[in-house]
């Protein structure tokens, strides 16, 4: 009897795919790096183009912003980690929580996919720095590419996982 297939969903495959390229492809990697900067992000769109339609930035940046993540922080696998919890992670202490706190309402208060994009920039730094978890980058690009459908519905979920792990932290 064969082992089920495993169905993966366009943004796991994209994960799994940028992680294993980059792998592989020094020259791609150096480029996937440069995805989130505006100035140097063409330089991945062939890459990109595979995946979405490049003329349509709440499309592209997103793909941009995580396969630059995936290259800079070098990861080995797509990890289970969501955002919030990522985020509050950074700052385990007290006197650290309001800054943690502060990057999450920043990153709360964005409207459109694009400010979504620019503020996580410095996150994944922050969180591959401070944090030593991996992040589920395929849930995020799945979060991004619906945010401008129903940011309220995203940003909720973002918020009660970072304030889900303070819950349980206080009642152990």
């Amino acid at each position: 009897m064969s082992q089920p297939i495993e169905k993966k969903n366009k943004s796991e495959r994209f994960v799994d795919l940028t992680i294993e390229r980059c792998k592989q492809d020094n020259g791609l990697a150096a480029a996937l790096r440069r995805a989130d900067n505006p100035d140097t992000e063409y330089q991945s769109w062939e890459y990109l183009s595979a995946f979405t339609d490049l003329d349509q930035a709440s499309q592209r940046l997103p793909y941009a912003a995580i396969a630059a993540a995936i290259a800079k922080a070098k990861v080995g696998q797509n990890g289970t980690t969501r955002i919030g919890r990522a985020l509050a992670q950074c700052y385990e202490n007290d006197s650290q929580s309001d800054q943690a706190k502060a990057k999450l309402r920043r990153l709360l208060a964005c409207d459109k996919t694009e400010e979504a994009c620019r503020i996580l920039r410095p996150l994944f730094s922050l969180i591959d720095a401070k944090a030593g978890v991996r992040l589920d980058y395929a849930r995020l690009l799945s979060d991004l590419l619906f945010f401008d459908y129903d940011p309220q519905r995203t940003k909720s979920q973002w918020a009660k996982d970072f304030y889900r792990r303070s819950d349980l932290e206080e009642t152990s």
